[in-house]
């Protein structure tokens, strides 16, 4: 009887194999490093502890940093970020350390690097790149002080506040992201009373400086003024343009719904005009949107009909009174009419009667009429926003593309709804230090720039692949989000069994999902199995369609790493040889040649020599 004492660990995964993968793809820490530098004398080198955070953030457990540590405190810490670490190296001190760290260099510079030869890597499209704004609020005083000044620190103080927080101080965050997948580009954090009028053009500026590309920016109607269209010079760009500008609001009010034409977008209808406004010359497109016209006509007759309302409600109260002069009661009918937005008095009637007394008494009658020459314009506008863009050229950017890209203004907008989330660490940040807030939102850039880069290589694997995944109602969709991916992982473990690896609870639904993420451990880790499984059944022919459509040197070094990573025994390798067998002689020839491995003798030759 063997009664060998077996030691067993277990420490949770979850998805957070995943995201470290996508962080490594991405060589996050390596870039950092890069502009950073690193202190050997450390424990955990500081890089690490970005990624940690990042981590952190991703982990949908709304734990903020001072509960770092026991966030990591059940994980798989060794597999994630090194055997040598463990929880208590990840403390408040080490992470106030490294963020001072990272704050003493340019934190836009950092996340722009970064995010830009992610974009490149994985092929995002950078045609176009939308700009907003929003704010993030925190509790506490936050007074600024002169040396936050001199060390041009942000102003966490009070602003227009997007969360409907008006009481508490607050910072911004600019991003720029690109409409292919939502990835981010750009972060900028500001002060928390920074108007997007005054800083949007500047921003765009900045952002130009930084890409060795051509981009046309999109952005919301605080970009369209006078003082930004001089500063855009040379920069392409598409806005909306506010009907504060006079040339706007006439053009909305006055085109006929039949001058518009079907856009081939469901649902509106547009006519382009050239124009030239400000010594500018433009491209406006007056859109109609069907569902938003109905929407504003409703709301509309909605205020006609209260103001209608509250009228009769008046001049029913002016017939019962007893006026006690003559002009007082035209006061009264003057104060009235003003008031009124949508309808006029006419036929105003000031009746004399006698009191008892004897004094003489008014009362007032009137007929109302409604404003036709006001609200016909108003109604002819409902449903209507007019879009403008510098770039005449219509092959560069033709008239349907001017609605789809302003419609994907929603990306920036899906960004920030992602870092507001309430299962997102930093709902409620609670740093009270400034330099730290900057540094902690840059941070969350990263862990918004991570996410989209993973769902958007998912959601593109899974259209190449023409294959779909369940999603949370059951149904098949291939634009699955990275989210539910997340929550399909919720329950993987490390199970460590006297010093082996064992991973726990991964079902073959799983590893089949694995195959479609970016990161090469996951696709590593989906061969391992699917060799095993083939291994076990000895069904070789089977797989050999599978093989023909896939034979690619990348793909059979993967094989190669797989056993390599994944098997103990070694023996797998017998099958990748067996299998190899099965190909035609034209596959083989390929698979010979060098250029598929480095090694001499190609792949072939790496298998053939293990037997």
């Amino acid at each position: 009887m063997n009664n060998s004492y077996q030691e067993i660990k277990s420490k949770d995964l979850d998805h957070l194999g995943i995201i470290a993968g996508i962080i490594d793809d991405i060589k996050i820490v390596e870039k950092i490093d890069k502009i950073v530098g690193n202190d050997v004398r450390e424990k955990i080198i500081a890089l690490l502890v970005v990624k940690a955070i990042i981590l952190n953030g991703l982990g949908f457990v709304s734990q903020p940093l001072y509960l770092f540590e026991k966030f990591f405190k059940n994980k798989a810490i060794g597999h994630l970020l090194g055997e040598d670490i463990n929880p208590s190296h990840l403390n408040d001190d080490k992470i106030g350390r490294v963020m001072d760290e990272l704050y003493k260099n340019s934190l836009s510079t950092i996340f722009t690097v970064i995010a830009l030869d992610a974009a490149e890597k994985y092929k995002v499209d950078k045609k176009y790149s939308h700009l907003d704004s929003s704010s993030f609020h925190l509790h506490g005083k936050y007074n600024q002080s002169e040396e936050n000044s001199y060390y041009n620190q942000i102003n966490i103080t009070y602003g227009y506040s997007r969360d409907h927080r008006p009481d508490l101080k607050q910072f911004l965050i600019d991003i720029i992201c690109s409409s292919n997948g939502d990835v981010p580009l750009y972060s900028r954090i500001a002060s928390g009373n920074e108007q997007d009028r005054a800083v949007f053009a500047q921003i765009l500026q900045e952002y130009k400086k930084q890409i060795n590309f051509e981009s046309i920016m999109v952005c919301d109607s605080a970009l369209y003024s006078q003082r930004n269209l001089d500063l855009l010079e040379g920069i392409k760009w598409l806005s909306r343009v506010p009907f504060t500008v006079k040339k706007a609001k006439d053009l909305a009010n006055s085109i006929k719904s039949s001058d518009l034409i079907k856009s081939k977008q469901k649902g509106y209808n547009f006519k382009e005009i050239n124009i030239n406004h400000n010594a500018v010359e433009q491209r406006w497109l007056i859109v109609e949107s069907e569902a938003r016209k109905k929407a504003d006509l409703d709301k509309l007759v909605n205020k006609i009909d209260r103001e209608l309302d509250k009228v009769k409600r008046k001049l029913a109260t002016f017939g019962r009174s007893k006026i006690a002069s003559l002009k007082f009661a035209k006061v009264l009918v003057k104060q009235l009419s003003k008031q009124l937005k949508y309808h006029d008095l006419e036929k105003i009637q000031y009746k004399k009667s006698s009191k008892k007394s004897g004094n003489i008494v008014y009362s007032i009658e009137a007929n109302i009429r409604e404003k036709e020459s006001f609200i016909d314009p108003l109604k002819n506008r409902t449903g209507r926003f007019i879009l403008a863009t510098n770039v005449l050229d219509k092959q560069e950017l033709s008239t349907e593309e001017i609605l789809s890209e302003y419609k994907k203004q929603q990306s920036a907008e899906r960004g920030f709804r992602f870092l507001k989330d309430p299962l997102f660490f930093a709902d409620s940040i609670f740093l009270k230090n400034p330099q730290r807030i900057e540094t902690m939102a840059m941070l969350m850039g990263l862990c918004l720039l991570v996410y989209t880069i993973g769902q958007r290589v998912l959601r593109c694997n899974l259209q190449i692949s023409n294959a779909k995944l369940k999603n949370q109602l059951g149904k098949l969709t291939d634009r699955p989000t990275l989210r539910w991916i997340f929550q399909c992982f919720q329950g993987i473990h490390i199970l460590v069994l006297n010093g082996l690896k064992l991973v726990n609870n991964l079902t073959q639904d799983l590893i089949g999902i694995l195959q479609y993420l970016p990161t090469q451990e996951s696709k590593i880790l989906f061969l391992f199995f699917w060799i095993k499984s083939i291994f076990s059944t000895q069904i070789f022919s089977h797989y050999f369609k599978v093989f023909s459509s896939v034979i690619e040197s990348n793909f059979f070094l993967l094989l190669i790493q797989s056993c390599q990573k994944y098997d103990n025994d070694n023996h797998y390798y017998k099958l990748i040889y067996q299998i190899l067998l099965c190909l035609p002689l034209d596959l083989k020839s390929r698979l010979c040649s060098t250029s598929c491995y480095s090694t001499k003798g190609g792949m072939w030759g790496i298998i053939t020599r293990s037997y």
